[in-house]
């Protein structure tokens, strides 16, 4: 039995309104960033170039362009239709790439010309795509396999060899300037992840040029490989949209989700210092439903302070560097030892404020540290095994306990 690659293919056929949608959603995310930056041009040309990559698939679905030849009266007018908002996308890519790679800051006469070249060059390439339709002769739709239908036929010819010549240009050099993007230094890791996707899928794009281009020499020469561009070209076509859309968005909800879980991180490690405050206020942070993270976040951190400041007052400051100096001899590290020290402090306090409760204290210390640093001393609660250690070596004469062996350090490190 022969070999048929166009039915292996229809197997993995996708939609063009599965990138579409996915496309749409790149653009929705970036939306609001970019209503509320207006100002700013690259993310204008993020939203622009996004829009007109929904839009080349939306008009390359079949069903889109038999709505389009019947609503003009034109056959085949959709394909100049389509070709052209592909160019104005590659050209689109470049000026973004080359606008977002070297800064908006970096005005340089080399930086204008080059975006200049690629206006006027792309601009150039949808004019000619017009004319060559309007001089061809194509009377015949075809739906999914103009290119190959009129690939010898005179003008159309040329318009098919045109676009694609076009696309694949674009597509070399912003491959070519993405990668070697990715491989700079410094680079937030979302960005280079996107930048990777982005990569990924512009590169994808050279495996349609090559089939669409393939397909059509081989009508050139008499040959039958019609399968390339009708089969293989639409889901690389369309995994390659799919890879551009997460590229965009990828650095966006990466660093969005990133930030919302540092934020409930923070909320959530100061839970063991908060409820010990709760304990010397008897009453918390009212619970707010509709409150967002961050806010859930400065109301614990505000509750926290506003208690420890008065509080403070009971701190024995003397206490404090006995307590530190015990967990230096323990073991630990200058800073978590720091922590364990005002952990230590703080309960002492607690306590000194339960018996006396009408009582001012009698210090006054620097609280600037202890409010500055209320998450580390959280987190130290977390360990009241290594407290209490702590305070039995700040309790205990000096040579009656001795040092923690190494594999006991290890267990009571963080």
């Amino acid at each position: 039995m022969a070999l048929n690659p166009a039915g292996l293919l229809d197997e993995f056929y996708i939609s063009f309104w599965i990138p579409a949608a996915v496309l749409t959603s790149a653009l929705v995310i970036k939306l609001p960033t970019i209503v509320r930056l207006w100002k700013d041009p690259l993310l204008r040309a993020v939203g622009g170039l996004l829009l007109l990559a929904c839009s080349v698939f939306v008009f390359a679905a079949p069903a889109t362009i038999a709505w389009t030849n019947r609503v003009t009266g034109v056959p085949n007018i959709a394909a100049p239709l389509v070709y052209s908002l592909l160019t104005a996308f590659c050209g689109s890519c470049l000026l973004l790439i080359i606008a977002w790679r070297n800064g908006l800051s970096d005005r340089t006469a080399a930086t204008r010309r080059a975006m200049s070249w690629v206006i006027t060059l792309y601009s150039g390439v949808i004019v000619a795509l017009w004319v060559l339709f309007v001089l061809a002769d194509a009377p015949v739709e075809r739906r999914q396999d103009l290119d190959t239908y009129y690939a010898s036929t005179p003008f159309m010819r040329e318009e098919i060899l045109l676009y694609l010549l076009a696309h694949t240009v674009a597509v070399l050099i912003t491959s070519r300037l993405i990668w070697n993007w990715v491989r700079t230094d410094g680079l937030d890791a979302w960005l280079r992840w996107g930048l990777k996707s982005l990569g990924v899928g512009y590169a994808m794009n050279l495996i349609f040029d090559g089939a669409k281009l393939t397909a059509v020499v081989a009508r050139w020469t008499g040959h039958d490989l019609d399968w390339l561009s009708t089969s293989l070209a639409p889901p690389v076509a369309a995994l390659s949209a799919i890879l551009i859309a997460v590229g965009f968005i990828l650095p966006h909800a990466g660093q969005y989700l990133h930030e919302r879980w540092r934020v409930r991180l923070a909320h959530k490690e100061l839970r063991p210092l908060y409820v010990l405050m709760r304990t010397v206020n008897g009453s918390g942070v009212p619970f707010v439903l509709r409150a967002t993270w961050e806010l859930r976040l400065i109301r614990r951190e505000t509750f926290i302070r506003d208690v420890l400041l008065p509080l403070a007052r009971h701190i024995d400051e003397e206490q404090r560097q006995r307590s530190y100096d015990a967990a230096l001899a323990l073991g630990f590290e200058p800073g978590r030892a720091k922590a364990l020290a005002a952990a230590v402090s703080v309960q002492d306090a607690v306590d000194a404020k339960r018996s006396s409760p009408d009582g001012d204290g009698s210090g006054d210390p620097d609280t600037t540290d202890l409010l500055q640093e209320i998450a580390a001393v959280s987190r130290a609660l977390r360990h009241p095994e290594e407290i209490s250690a702590v305070r039995a070596r700040a309790a205990a004469p000096a040579d009656s306990v001795p040092d923690m062996s190494d594999r006991s350090r290890e267990r009571a490190r963080p």
